[in-house]
């Protein structure tokens, strides 16, 4: 059975933006983004990457972690500010939202459904694992069916934003396993969770 795996950036002091929401790294972001962060990404994670950044670094593999991507209004929306309705083309393309009543690129699915419900269907479906990318409010009602976190930790604290879950998912805490790790020289580090057997933890 396919996984949901939240693939995400985070802080040290567990914050996946800034207090706006804007994109940390944007032209006017803070968010430190080194070479060999961008060179690891191209080589372990290239279908993570925009077209527009895969197009730049000559990247056409279809990569082998996963072939769908899960976002949030608000986190897709940053793009379409930008002028991008669809950043990630070579990849299967859903949009959470109860508001929006359509999108401007015709690959891209609108769910309006309860993501829960539709990421238990995807996960029956053929295929590679699916990709939480964001943001906080579709991760905190998507937290129980997440099966692996891939945190790319950076050496940086901002001490306020949007942190890794909404506040308002659900206080449910769980154990994971850490299975993976990779250090680079530039302090970035990949950490790879599975959830662990039993993972729910009782009070």
């Amino acid at each position: 059975m396919r996984k949901l795996v939240y693939y995400i950036a985070s802080t040290l002091d567990g914050f996946i933006a800034g207090p706006d929401g804007a994109d940390p790294t944007g032209p006017q972001g803070f968010w430190p983004i080194a070479p060999d962060y961008v060179q690891h990404l191209a080589a372990t994670y290239p279908e993570t990457l925009p077209a527009a950044a895969r197009e730049a670094l000559g990247i056409t593999s279809e990569g082998t972690h996963f072939d769908t991507v899960l976002e949030g209004r608000k986190s897709y929306e940053i793009g379409l500010a930008a002028g991008v309705p669809d950043a990630y083309p070579h990849l299967r393309h859903l949009v959470f939202s109860r508001t929006l009543t359509e999108v401007p690129a015709p690959a891209v699915e609108l769910v309006a459904d309860d993501p829960a419900a539709k990421v238990r269907e995807l996960k029956r479906e053929d295929g590679k694992d699916i990709w939480l990318l964001g943001g906080a409010q579709l991760a905190g009602a998507l937290y129980p069916e997440i099966d692996r976190l891939i945190v790319k930790l950076s050496p940086l604290t901002i001490g306020d934003g949007i942190p890794l879950f909404s506040r308002t998912a659900a206080f449910d805490p769980r154990l994971w396993q850490l299975t993976d790790h990779t250090a680079l020289e530039s302090g970035v580090l990949f950490l790879t969770y599975h959830r662990a057997p039993g993972s729910e933890v009782q009070g």
